[in-house]
Order: C-alpha cells, then structure tokens, then sequence
C-alpha cells in the first residue's frame, strides 16, 4: 500500500467519523422530539484496490406499527375527550340531587308551595309562591334545552373548524410527499421533511384515524380505517357547510343540517365503524346529531309530562274544554304531535300571571273562574299536589313502562345525566391509559441517548486512529523529503 492510498483511506474515515458524529449529535438533541426517527450513517467498504470508507447515506428508523398504534391510540383519546366533555356539560346542566336549584330540585320546589298553598289557601303570598315556583320550573325546562341546543351549535363550529384544519394537514402531507420523492430522487436527505410529515399524520391522527400505506420513492397513501382514501397521490377535500342557529326539530336526518362529504361524496357520519369513525370529527358528529338530540328528546319528555298532569280536564273542571292548563305551550294549549322541542316553549298560563294581567286566586278557583271563589277552598291546590304524585307512564320509553310522579321523573333524567357522565369518564380514563402506554413504548423505540453516547466513544476513537495515520504518513513523508 502506497503512502498516498493510506492518506486516502484515513482522510475517508475522519470523513465517515465526522459525519457519524454528526449524526449522533443530531439524535441526542432531538431524544425529546416526537416524530424524530433516529438516525444511523450507513458506510461501506471500497470496492478498488486501495480500500478506505464510502459514506452511502443516512437512514431514519421508526416502527411504522408503533407508529400506527400511536395514532390509533391517541385518535381514541380524543374521541373519549370529546365525548367526556359533552356529557360533564350535560351532568351540570342537570344539577345534583343536591342541588336545589337544579330541574329536580325546581320541581320538588313548586310540589312543596303547592302543599304549603294547600294548607292555607287564603294567604295571598302562598299562592304567589305557587305562581314563582312555577316559573322556575318553566324557565329551568327552557334553560336545559338552551343549553342543548348551544352544545349542538358549538359542536357544529368545531366540525367546520376540525374540517378546514383537516384539508390543510392533508394538503400538507401531499406536499410533503412531492419534496421527499424530490429529494430521494437527487440522493438529498429527506430524513427531516419524513419527521415533518410524521407529525403532521400524528396531528391529523386526532381529528380522524388514519392508516398509512408506503408507496413509491419515499411518499405514502392515508386512509381512514372505514376505507375513505385521504391522501394517495391527490389529498382528498373535505366538505361541510357551518349552520348558524340550530333549534330542536333541526336534523341531519331531516335535511336541515350539513353533512360530511369527501371530494363531493356524502358519507355516514353516524356509523361507529363508518369512514371516520373515531377521532375528534366523529365525536363532533355524534354529539350534534345524537347525543344531544336524545338528550334534548328525553328533556321534552319530561316537559311534555308537567304540561300534560295540568292540562287534564278532570283537574280543573272550570276550564274550558281545549283550554291550556297551569303549564302552556308558547301560551296555547299542547299537543302531543308537538312533542319536540317542546322543553324551550313550556310557558305558564297567563290567567295565572299578574305580570301577563292574569290573577293568583286563578291558581286557587280554577283557571276558568269568572269571580274569587270560597278563600278558604283548597280541593284544586290538592288536587295539583296529587297530580303531581300520581304515577304516570312517560311518553319515551327511555324512562321504562312504569308510572312514575313528577319528582321521580325528572330525578331520572338526572340520574341519565350522572350515570352517562361517570361512564364516560371511565371510558376516557381507559383511552388515557393506553395512549400513555404506547407513547412511553414509542419514545423506548426511539432515540436510546445511553446507546448513542456508548457510539460516540467509538466514534472518538475511530477518528483519532485515523488522525494518527494521517499525522505518521505526513511524519514518513517529510522523512522522504529529507532524503
């Protein structure tokens, strides 16, 4: 081996070892970045007669599985996070037992001055009571499903917003794809802009589940796991249109919303296992066009029964056949054809409502009394007391075939509420956990820093051996020109 060969061979291994040192240093500073594939030099050996070290590129690992359960993993995640959030708002809508302000605890109230009003009907005050206790009933029916309807309407922005972020990330990812096929064809390093375009699929991940396919030249193809094709070459554009104001009888169903299509084409958006079934759009979905409808459903029950023990005719018999009764429907009298929605309309009957010109004694004397009947006659307030108590099978069977008072039922419509609420954050727990899982299984498989620094030692080493034969050619060299 000539002097000038052996200068070639070391020159070419100080450049490997520079480069590997490089690459090394890049790992244990990105140890910490999600998305980043470690890094490892590949070297070979010449293949001509004088010998020395090739650098034939850098490769990135990463565990496309892991990867792959990852998102899986945290697409779940944000399913339950959003589901969770929807029914801790609900739970609070509803109130606890203990809350005397709540629904239930509005309806224990008006039953409790109808009782006391009962025991003396000639106080005025007491019949004022009936009359305030009412209204809270009214105005907490109204409040519920206000709020109902606002969750639907947030739910419906939050679609339009997940669905703009998403055709920007998809639109993104085939960006990526072009400058990586680009890079990999003119021998660049496209390690970096693969890390990018990992976290950006991660990012898009929790929006809707995706599945990734290799293709040619470093690009890929995403799918969701119900077969929708996001991105394969062209990225897919994602469709929907934002509603403003949203009421009760506004459905997908009925055509009154919008759905989700993807490059024009409608797709189920109500099927767990549908094209994007998972994941933070799914959730939205869910919550905008069943949850909150069944919630909303359930509320009106519930309404429809405190309207409906009033508007019997035995109650009252002083009012006309037709006429409404103490709980009103926008004022006129219910029907059960109009069920939905009915929780935002219940009113009280103005006959009672000095604010509306009505009079309290009406609520003592019936409420088609011409005059102030006996002050001293509490047979109506009892039999408002009983009405109430009286065992009556809901209109939904969601509430089961048994009769139940007023009281018990509008208790199950909070029960629902807290039942819903603690499963699902049980639900949320379990996703939590298991995202963790497989992040600390992700982030094992990636940079090891122990490892990379066990390689800079020899790295270290591989360099100062070439340095020291670099350094004796360069002694044996002046040695010949000395000659």
């Amino acid at each position: 081996m000539s002097l000038s060969t052996a200068l070639s061979n070391a020159l070419s291994g100080l450049t490997a070892s520079s480069r590997a040192a490089a690459v090394v240093s890049s790992n244990i500073s990105n140890a910490m970045t999600e998305g980043y594939g470690p890094r490892q030099l590949e070297v070979s050996a010449r293949t001509n007669a004088g010998g020395g070290v090739n650098i034939d590129g850098i490769t990135r690992s990463m565990d496309a599985a892991l990867v792959g359960d990852a998102r899986t993993a945290m697409s779940g995640l944000s399913y339950q996070d959003t589901l969770s959030t929807y029914y801790t708002r609900m739970e609070d809508i509803m109130g606890t037992p203990e809350d005397s302000y709540s629904l239930t605890g509005r309806i224990a109230t008006f039953e409790s001055s109808l009782v006391t009003a009962a025991s003396r009907p000639d106080l005025p005050e007491r019949l004022t009571d009936v009359l305030y206790s009412a209204r809270d009933v009214a105005s907490g029916f109204e409040e519920a499903s206000d709020t109902i309807q606002s969750l639907r309407m947030q739910a419906d922005s939050e679609i339009a917003a997940a669905v703009d972020r998403t055709n920007e990330l998809l639109q993104q990812v085939k960006e990526l794809n072009v400058q990586i096929t680009t890079a990999i064809n003119t021998g660049s390093d496209a390690n970096a802009l693969m890390d990018l375009r990992q976290s950006t699929i991660d990012t898009l991940s929790e929006i809707i589940p995706v599945t990734e396919t290799s293709r040619d030249h470093g690009a890929i193809a995403l799918f969701t796991p119900g077969g929708a094709i996001l991105v394969d070459g062209q990225a897919a554009e994602l469709g929907f249109t934002r509603t403003n104001m949203i009421t009760a009888n506004m459905t997908l169903d009925a055509g009154l919303l919008s759905g989700l299509t993807i490059n024009g084409i409608e797709i189920d958006t109500g099927n767990a296992s549908g094209a994007i079934g998972g994941g933070r759009l799914a959730a939205l979905f869910e919550i905008r066009d069943d949850l909150a409808v069944e919630s909303q459903s359930r509320l009106d029950t519930v309404a429809r029964d405190m309207i409906e023990r009033f508007q019997d005719s035995a109650l009252d018999t002083t009012r006309a056949s037709g006429d409404a009764g103490l709980f009103t429907d926008e004022g006129a009298v219910f029907s059960a054809a109009d069920e939905v929605g009915i929780s935002a309309r219940i009113g009280i009957n103005a006959i009672v409502d000095p604010a509306q010109g009505g009079e309290t004694w009406h609520l003592r004397d019936g409420l088609g009394a011409t005059v102030i009947g006996s002050v001293g006659d509490a047979s109506l307030l009892q039999d408002m007391v009983a009405a109430m108590q009286e065992a009556r099978v809901p209109s939904s069977s969601a509430f089961g075939s048994s009769g139940l008072s007023a009281s018990a039922l509008a208790a199950s419509l909070q029960s629902f509420a807290g039942t819903e609420a603690n499963a699902a954050d049980n639900r949320l727990a379990f996703a939590q956990a298991r995202q963790s899982e497989v992040k600390e299984r992700l982030l094992a498989d990636g940079v090891d820093t122990d490892a990379e620094m066990q390689r800079l030692l020899v790295i270290e080493q591989n360099y100062a051996a070439n340095a020291r034969i670099v350094q004796v050619v360069d002694e044996m060299l002046q040695i010949l020109m000395e000659i």
